[in-house]
């Protein structure tokens, strides 16, 4: 009985920090300076309406319940709101859900949520401005380090190492590919990212990493049907962070079979 409690409670506060997170994909990248801030940008610390600026009432607000109440319409305006809402407080919450089941109540279970949030976050910003910010990418890394101090998810020199050798392997790989193609091939926040999953999971895992979100970016490319297109900009960040949350729940997975 207790842990269907953890299990629920877990997910429930998924909802609200995905709801969160909504707000960080929206306004960050604008507060970080690296979009333009658009009139339909919020600045205030309440909630509003991209499409007319109107506040969104508190009831509106509650998790992936409200979405489906307005069925998908602002109750002022009457304009659609994104799927990416409910998506990323549906992700978030069963993330949270997930390391409940696998951790426990724990500090464990409180950090692998951390590192989950944070990458629903990334993945989200890449996919709708082709960015990996900074403000995010170097505290995972910073983070990643510390919580490794006591071996919690990888021993710490193989979280120094992964963290070294994945910045050091994506950063050889850009610069190259810029060389010989004279444009760029990956971006640099895909350097600080593969560096900040390498220091929570640690060098060993990132060759399975990189594997694992090479395959869902051809996927997804081959499904948007543009195999053909090789300038156009493809995000490889959502699929570094799918693989490096899968990688650390991995590892916790064999640790309990064993």
């Amino acid at each position: 009985m207790v842990d269907w409690v953890f299990y629920v409670t877990s997910a429930v506060l998924g909802l609200v920090i995905g709801s969160y997170l909504n707000v960080v994909i929206v306004r960050g990248p604008a507060n970080w300076g690296l979009v333009d801030a658009s009139p339909q940008t919020p600045s205030g610390p309440r909630s509003v309406c991209p499409a007319c600026g109107a506040r969104i009432a508190p009831q509106d607000l509650i998790p992936i319940v409200s979405f489906l109440a307005l069925k998908a319409r602002c109750r002022n305006c009457g304009a659609r709101i994104s799927a990416r809402y409910p998506v990323i407080e549906a992700l978030c919450a069963a993330a949270f859900a997930f390391n409940a089941a696998l951790y426990g109540p724990s500090v464990e279970w409180a950090l692998a949520s951390v590192f989950a949030s944070v990458l629903i976050a990334l993945a989200a910003i890449d996919i709708e401005t082709t960015y990996l910010p900074d403000a995010l990418t170097l505290p995972l890394l910073i983070g990643g380090i510390a919580v490794n101090t006591v071996d919690l998810f990888a021993p710490w020199p193989e979280a120094l190492l992964g963290a070294a050798l994945g910045y050091a392997a994506f950063e050889a790989i850009r610069r190259g590919y810029f060389v010989l193609r004279g444009r760029e091939g990956l971006g640099q926040g895909d350097s600080k990212l593969i560096a900040a999953i390498g220091s929570w999971v640690g060098a060993s895992a990132l060759p399975m990493v990189v594997f694992a979100a090479s395959i869902a970016t051809i996927i997804v490319i081959a499904a948007r049907g543009r195999l053909s297109e090789t300038s156009a900009e493809i995000p490889f960040g959502p699929g570094l962070c799918a693989a490096g949350a899968a990688a650390l729940w991995l590892s916790a997975l064999s640790v309990s079979v064993l």
